[in-house]
């Protein structure tokens, strides 16, 4: 019997899980129009997920886990955000949410064989720009009593990334806690124009228990370099998703063009895949989402190449990373707001049918890329450019 090559075995491992992403991809596409406008939880969906063991991806394989790097499950995060940009948001912060025990907690190896072996569906309620949420000493433990915004995924959550600033030192203290915990209220009111089936409403804590082994402070919050890599992979997941709804946007004009569209009567030609500024309006869609797409990827190598330092990560090789992922994030919301107001260019009056559902990919995009403006990662690259100055590190940046 011949030795199992163990690179050879983890590409084998590696395209058996993108094909499951396809899989579900493709079932996520079928329904994807109906629960854009019905909003509301995904609940089959994320299900789906949960069978499809693709939640564990970045979960080292001694811990029970696929041990896929960062490049390839990025990659997969871009694969779902195709056809459906909100369980594509959902899977993203699942492995955020994983990323951040462990570059924030000591605690991470309980964590991670506790989620393989009970399949969690991890969700958010950390949002630092929210400062509602206190916490405060209860004896050995701790309460928490306030409110949080944009909490992606707590709604059908097993378990909860939750922060909260101390009444003791105002400092940020984040835990990871059951979701069905007492006094937690997880409340059904996200209600914007996009991303409509991320359940990325507010979330109450009403004396919430904290116990003192679930607080995440070994480094804590941001507490090391190596820990600081934790908003730049929060950059690279939310730009994965952007440009997945490039890619489907496009994928989904490309079918209408050659199945339905109709050549402009002054064209001179008998297809609208002939006509001149049609191709030209492609052409151009695909040097920008190329553009992105190899920045994108650059950006995750560079990430994994970091991430595999752990803590001898120096403040220069991190800032490498930063000015990457910042890059890759402008490119890729430039060109996927592009593609997803400028399709129904070579679509045609008749795509703009809402049967179609095509304005979903603009109005996913536009939604999300509003609570991170790209100015101000301009802006870092700009001090980068002229003054040599590296991005400081901060939840976004």
């Amino acid at each position: 019997m011949g030795v199992v090559n163990p690179i050879k075995q983890a590409q084998l491992k590696a395209q058996s899980l993108f094909g499951k992403a396809e899989q579900l991809a493709a079932e996520f596409a079928a329904t994807a129009v109906e629960r854009d406008k019905r909003g509301g939880t995904a609940k089959n969906e994320r299900d789906s997920l949960r069978k499809s063991g693709l939640l564990n991806l970045i979960i080292p394989v001694e811990y029970g886990g696929h041990g896929l790097d960062w490049h390839d499950t990025l990659q997969i995060v871009r694969i779902i955000s195709r056809t459906d940009s909100s369980v594509g948001h959902l899977f993203g912060f699942q492995h955020l949410l994983l990323a951040t025990i462990r570059l924030f907690g000591g605690q991470w190896p309980h964590y991670y064989r506790e989620t393989v072996k009970n399949n969690w569906f991890w969700g958010n309620t950390l949002n630092p720009l929210d400062t509602r949420a206190r916490i405060s000493a209860d004896g050995k433990d701790w309460l928490v009593h306030g409110t949080k915004s944009f909490c992606s995924g707590a709604t059908d959550s097993d378990h909860l990334i939750v922060s909260a600033l101390s009444e003791t030192d105002g400092k940020l203290v984040i835990a990871a806690i059951p979701s069905n915990r007492t006094g937690i209220q997880i409340h059904s009111d996200w209600d914007n124009m996009g991303q409509r089936q991320t359940d990325s409403g507010t979330v109450d804590f009403h004396g919430v228990r904290i116990y003192d082994h679930e607080i995440l402070r070994e480094p804590g919050p941001l507490g090391s370099v190596f820990a600081t890599l934790r908003p730049l992979l929060a950059q690279l997941i939310l730009t994965n998703i952007y440009l997945g709804i490039g890619e489907g946007a496009l994928a989904e004009a490309i079918g209408y063009t050659r199945s339905q569209s109709r050549a402009w009567f002054l064209s001179g030609v008998e297809s609208a895949t002939r006509d001149p500024y049609v191709l030209k309006k492609y052409g151009e869609f695909w040097v920008d989402l190329n553009a992105a797409a190899l920045s994108t990827d650059h950006a995750a190598s560079l990430l994994d190449a970091a991430w595999r330092q752990e803590n001898a990560l120096t403040e220069a090789e991190r800032g490498s990373v930063a000015v990457a992922s910042a890059t890759a994030k402008v490119l890729a919301t430039r060109a996927g707001l592009d593609v997803t107001q400028r399709l129904f260019e070579v679509t045609g009056a008749r795509a703009t049918s809402a049967k179609g559902g095509f304005d979903r990919y603009w109005r996913n995009l536009r939604t999300h890329s509003l609570h991170d403006p790209v100015d101000y990662k301009l802006l870092d690259l700009g001090e980068w450019v002229l003054n040599a100055k590296l991005p400081a590190p901060s939840f976004y940046s």
